[in-house]
């Protein structure tokens, strides 16, 4: 019988499990480098870990960290008020289809209704039918179109 799965958001004193959480999304993502060859200093994490507009929430099975997610807090200027943007979500291959994602999104809005949060949302890729399924049934699809535009070191 396997260990059950505990989920629960990071703080200060988790800047090992949040390496950990890189190296997951490194490897699920096919991005080490991006994830794993250039990570902040403790003191980066720990600020990042403790900011009112990031969340990071893991699960571990025992002391297994086998699903990550972060997202960013975006307050808003019509109203005060803010949303809650997903920006990674993983889980370990051994450990898919078996709730964990649907785990941590559930204490994300947990934690989103604490914090007077109005709304929840993601972005996923066309060709990702696993994260379409699951956000499907957690939430009402929007279909946007994305842009990615880079800084200018031009004076303005």
């Amino acid at each position: 019988m396997q260990e059950p799965v505990h989920v629960r958001a990071l703080g200060a004193g988790d800047v090992p499990a949040m390496r950990r959480m890189l190296g997951l999304f490194g490897k699920a993502f096919d991005d080490l480098s991006t994830y794993v060859d250039n990570q902040p200093d403790d003191a980066y994490l720990i600020d990042l870990l403790t900011s009112i507009n990031f969340v990071a929430i893991s699960a571990f099975v025992g002391s297994t960290l086998v699903g990550g997610l972060t997202a960013y807090v975006l307050p808003k200027f019509e109203q005060r008020r803010a949303e809650l943007y997903i920006y990674d979500l993983a889980v370990d291959a051994p450990y898919r289809r078996m709730g964990i994602a649907t785990a941590m999104i559930e204490q994300l809005k947990r934690l989103a209704v604490s914090r007077r949060i109005y709304v929840i949302f993601v972005q996923a890729d066309h060709d990702d039918e696993a994260a379409i399924n699951l956000y499907a049934k957690l939430g009402q699809r929007e279909d946007v179109i994305h842009f990615d535009i880079q800084p200018s070191k031009s004076a303005a």
